[in-house]
């Protein structure tokens, strides 16, 4: 596919919620695009369903050689751990501060904009998340709203797994058409 897109996904070694990897992941795929596994580490990382250890997927990048540059748009899964542990590495958080600079799609489920709070840069802007982040999201400048799918300029944010239908095809209007400073995605 000419207009093929390469998108990062970012995790922690371990700690993510499988289904916001693999689900978003599949999207991208069956629209066409690249998705690139990034990682603090090389190897695998193991994914989780709620508590329960699932499967595990090869990194195909470090983040600490990762630049924004090279892709179209990032994706943040969720998980407690996964984005506790993210928020804690500064290449992965100095990816995301870079990557949300670039204007290009930055989306994050559940509980990953914990790690958009460490990259400082919700000022101003409207979010969704797991809603145990709203008071840190709140004291981080942003405003948190209780919906399935928020759009903010280049962010994309869900709840939670029930709103994968609606975070991907927010995900996959944006890496088509891009988006633009109110947040609507561009023709």
């Amino acid at each position: 596919m000419s207009d093929s897109k390469k998108i990062a996904f970012l995790v922690a070694p371990e700690g993510i919620e499988r289904v916001e990897l693999t689900d978003p992941w599949q999207a991208v795929k069956d629209a066409g695009h690249q998705p690139v596994l990034l990682s603090t580490d090389s190897g695998e990382v193991q994914t989780f369903d709620h508590l329960d250890k699932s499967e595990t997927f090869p990194v195909d990048v470090e983040v600490s050689s990762a630049k924004a540059e090279e892709y179209d748009a990032l994706v943040l899964p969720g998980g407690v751990a996964n984005p506790d542990a993210l928020r804690m590495d500064g290449d992965a958080v100095s990816f995301i501060k870079d990557f949300v600079a670039s204007g290009k799609p930055v989306a994050a489920i559940c509980h990953a904009p914990w790690t958009l709070i460490e990259a400082d840069v919700l000022q101003g802007r409207t979010v969704t998340s797991w809603p145990s982040l709203q008071t840190d999201l709140r004291n981080a400048g942003a405003t948190w709203v209780d919906e399935k799918n928020v759009v903010d300029g280049n962010l994309i944010t869900s709840r939670n797994p029930d709103d994968l239908p609606a975070f991907n095809s927010a995900l996959l209007e944006a890496i088509q058409h891009g988006v633009d400073s109110a947040g609507s995605a561009q023709a």
